[in-house]
């Protein structure tokens, strides 16, 4: 029997930071949704105790560094399971891209071994597998549109942002999410998204509002360590995408598109700086 899985991009509509925790985390406020930019999970029960993970991409640690290997062995020991699983890894979403390809695959191998081995486990018990993982993998087990606090592991889900065309682009470099937030001094920031209106706008099903409220703090942050994230937010800018914003720690930038006439003229343009760039409808 094999299972197979869809593990999502998503994109951060708002991301703000109020400070820093005495646990060394920080306290954050996200706005997610996701778009149709995917890796796909193939999972194959194995009769011997082990986990093996195979992909097409040769740039992804396929032992205990892999999100997808932690989610099975946590899954196998605190389940108590003792057969073995053979996972392949389809790659399509950008590593280290502000993505949360890793957290989706995570959340994916959740889903996914949850139904093969017929545990009967609800969302909300996976949401709390996900949280042992990574801030982001909760979200990414059940999807959708979603206010994500604490470290991104209280969700409240919320409705969809309204259907537009999402162009990825990722600059030829990769961010660590550790550093950006190492280097975040949240209790300096000057400005920061409006939570409030960004979610009126959702509700509202205003395009134009979106795009006028979309904002990261960690841009503060990203931009200056890496200027080609900024080169590429003013080139999108320039090509007409009508809401753009960089997406987690980075490096990507999205742009939000209201009219498909204008979608091949900006992919031709950023296809002339970026060799990662992708056109894609959000996930409504």
């Amino acid at each position: 029997m094999k299972i197979y899985e869809k593990a999502p991009a998503k994109i951060n509509l708002l991301l703000d930071v109020m400070r820093k925790r005495e646990d060394g985390f920080h306290e954050v406020e996200m706005i997610m949704t996701m778009v149709d930019l995917a890796d796909r999970l193939e999972m194959e029960e194995l009769p011997r105790d082990t986990i093996i993970i195979s992909s097409q991409a040769g740039y992804i640690p396929l032992d205990e560094k892999n999100l997808a290997f932690q989610a099975a062995r946590l899954i196998k020991d605190r389940y108590n399971v003792s057969k073995g699983v053979y996972i392949h890894l389809d790659k399509h979403i950008p590593v280290a891209a502000g993505l949360a390809g890793g957290s989706s695959d995570a959340a994916a191998t959740l889903r996914g071994l949850n139904r093969l081995w017929g545990l009967g486990i609800s969302d909300e018990e996976l949401c709390e597998l996900g949280a042992e993982l990574g801030s982001d993998v909760p979200f990414c087990v059940t999807g959708g549109t979603a206010i994500a606090r604490g470290r991104g592991e209280k969700l409240e889900r919320i409705g969809n942002p309204p259907q537009c065309w999402v162009i990825l682009a990722k600059p030829p470099i990769n961010v660590s999410t550790a550093d950006v937030y190492g280097k975040l001094r949240a209790s300096e920031l000057k400005q920061h998204p409006s939570t409030k209106h960004m979610l009126e706008a959702i509700a509202e099903g205003s395009f134009a509002g979106v795009c006028t409220y979309l904002g990261n703090v960690l841009e503060t942050v990203t931009l200056q360590l890496h200027p080609e994230v900024l080169q590429m937010k003013e080139i999108m800018q320039r090509l007409g995408a009508d809401g753009v914003l960089m997406s987690g720690s980075g490096p990507t930038v999205f742009g939000l598109v209201s009219k498909e006439a204008k979608v091949s003229r900006i992919y031709n343009g950023l296809r002339g700086f970026c060799k990662e760039v992708y056109v894609v409808r959000m996930l409504t």
